[in-house]
């Protein structure tokens, strides 16, 4: 029991766990990232959600902050990475975390992923304009970097899928 009155999560380790208890965590953990799109949407951003677990527990929360911030690099990834280095205080490595994201990294966040070290990446939809994960381009997989991460896509892909759908209707 946690002291919040709350009943613990085992931990999962993505290497070697059972097929189905791992699409259990990712589905939890990406609805936890669909909870943050919804925060950017509130104020104005392309609904877009993050969060770093390491443990089974989540260590950082990022939201797209593009127009919130006017910063063109206050996406998501770049903001949940920052949160989880500091939390887990081994200065900007993100080493034994899941990054879950619901929407495709572009080539900026993919950088990010890699030079933080993040060990497995979830994402939600994918994106046909600009992932970096396999769509457009497979920056994750590049035998040249020096570090690969675990990808896994489509996890919660409706759900994802249709808050950016929504988004954008509303604005035409």
């Amino acid at each position: 029991m946690r002291d919040d009155g709350g009943v613990e999560e085992p931990a999962i380790d993505p290497v070697g766990a059972e097929p189905a208890t791992l699409l259990a965590a990712d589905e939890r953990f990406m609805r936890a990232a669909i909870e943050e799109a919804l925060v950017a949407q509130s104020h104005g951003d392309v609904p877009i959600g993050a969060v770093v677990v390491v443990g089974g527990e989540i260590v950082g929360r990022g939201r797209n902050e593009r127009e919130l911030a006017s910063d063109p690099t206050a996406h998501a990834e770049v903001l949940v990475l920052r949160e989880a280095a500091h939390a887990i205080g081994d200065g900007w490595r993100v080493t034994g975390g899941t990054l879950y994201v619901t929407l495709e990294p572009c080539t900026m966040c993919a950088g990010a992923i890699v030079l933080s070290r993040v060990p497995r990446v979830v994402f939600g939809a994918f994106d046909p304009k600009a992932g970096a994960c396999g769509s457009v381009l497979s920056v994750l997989d590049r035998p040249e970097l020096n570090h690969r991460p675990q990808v896994q896509g489509g996890v919660l892909e409706p759900e994802c899928a249709e808050l950016l759908r929504a988004f954008f209707r509303a604005r035409r």
